[in-house]
């Protein structure tokens, strides 16, 4: 099957609020819903088994100046069946009559949006990373097994990744959220999207030279800076001290900052 297929399963969006909307990709319904009624577009996308509520105190706060689109893509939430992501998002843009838009990635969707704007570039004003995953294969060190996410201790190997996720920063209610989050995911969805992920190539001797904010957590090991200063060229890098895989939500103030300012660099 189609790496860009099966990559699918990695992405899903915000889907609280807002007016849905009725995209399809390839005859699969999709949920998705618009949030403000700014001139410029933004498309928030999270990580493995997470789900909407990862950006509930973005779309708030970006919604008042920007246009925010959201959506399930298969394999999350209300859309159909896991097995399509970045023509997905260009379904929802496409429908949505944004000429460009800027593509937040956190996690396992920072991937995703860098696969978005290599398939449509005509399309892709900025990206931001948030904490997110950039360099796969070689030099990137060893994939995990996605097998160990299921069977009988599948569930308790997520846990354990999760609660690795977690920092001094992460309350004890936001670790209560999102190993709710993460383990409500169909087993199915948690094996095939990190499988997909680290069979999933990273850019090798290319270029990407759209401006590209990476927004990490605290001596993120996520965060391969050499790799991204040549990849991305008009990369802005930022770490936020004191917090964990989730910053967005232990830093939303701070978080959400950057993001403005970033935004306002650009013409799009």
């Amino acid at each position: 099957m189609d790496r860009r297929i099966c990559f699918a399963v990695l992405l899903a969006l915000f889907v609280a609020g807002g007016s849905a909307n009725g995209a399809t990709v390839d005859g699969i319904p999709l949920h998705s819903s618009s949030h403000g009624t700014g001139s410029k577009t933004i498309i928030l996308v999270h990580g493995w088994t997470c789900d909407d509520t990862t950006w509930e105190a973005q779309v708030p706060a970006l919604s008042k100046q920007y246009r925010v689109l959201t959506l399930d893509l298969p394999g999350h939430g209300k859309s159909g069946s896991p097995k399509l992501f970045a023509r997905a998002v260009e379904a929802v843009r496409s429908e949505a009559k944004a000429e460009k838009v800027v593509l937040v990635g956190h996690s396992m969707g920072t991937p995703v949006i860098v696969q978005y704007a290599r398939m449509f570039p005509q399309h892709t004003a900025a990206l931001v990373f948030v904490d997110g995953l950039v360099r796969i294969g070689s030099g990137a060190g060893p994939a995990p097994n996605p097998q160990q996410f299921s069977g009988p201790e599948g569930r308790k190997a997520r846990e354990n990744m999760i609660r690795g996720m977690f920092s001094a920063s992460t309350t004890p209610a936001m670790q209560g959220h999102i190993l709710n989050m993460m383990l409500g995911a169909p087993e199915a969805t948690a094996v095939g999207a990190m499988k997909a992920t680290w069979g999933f190539p990273s850019p090798k001797d290319e270029v990407i030279k759209v401006p590209v904010l990476g927004l990490y957590a605290d001596h993120s090991r996520l965060a391969d800076r050499e790799f991204m200063k040549t990849t991305y060229p008009n990369l802005q890098y930022v770490e936020i001290s004191g917090t964990g895989h989730f910053l967005m939500m232990e830093k939303p103030d701070e978080f959400n900052r950057h993001v403005f300012d970033f935004l306002k660099t650009l013409s799009f």
